[in-house]
């Protein structure tokens, strides 16, 4: 038997590092944009003139999806950048444990419960 045959390898992926590629010119005020390997959310692009290296400059002012952090980022507009691939869902609060533990339902009945209130220190 070979060592390829030995092994059962599986590949199982979360989602949360699909990026594509997209020139920066093309990125629009709403859309979103991978910044120092975080995914954001772009509030505000403003675009320089082309200077004596022939680029226009596009600065992208975003936030972070998750923390809110706000980064900015110069990219020239015909160079390529990745944007994340975002798939936003809703869920409903059913129940909330003891312990913290929240029950979910989306809108297709389908249920969660992996997850979390989050913990705050108290004061």
């Amino acid at each position: 038997m070979s060592d390829s045959e030995q092994y059962a390898m599986e590949n199982v992926d979360a989602g949360a590092s699909e990026t594509i590629p997209m020139e920066a010119g093309q990125i629009k005020k709403g859309g979103y944009i991978m910044i120092k390997g975080k995914p954001c959310k772009v509030l505000n692009i403003s675009v320089s003139k082309t200077g004596k290296h022939g680029h226009a400059k596009c600065n992208f002012t975003a936030t972070d999806i998750f923390t809110g952090k706000k980064l900015e980022d110069m990219v020239p507009s015909t160079h390529g950048t990745t944007v994340p691939i975002v798939k936003r869902s809703e869920w409903e609060i059913i129940d909330i444990g003891e312990e913290g533990e929240l029950t979910l339902m989306d809108e297709g009945g389908n249920q969660k419960t992996d997850v979390n209130l989050p913990s705050y220190p108290e004061t």
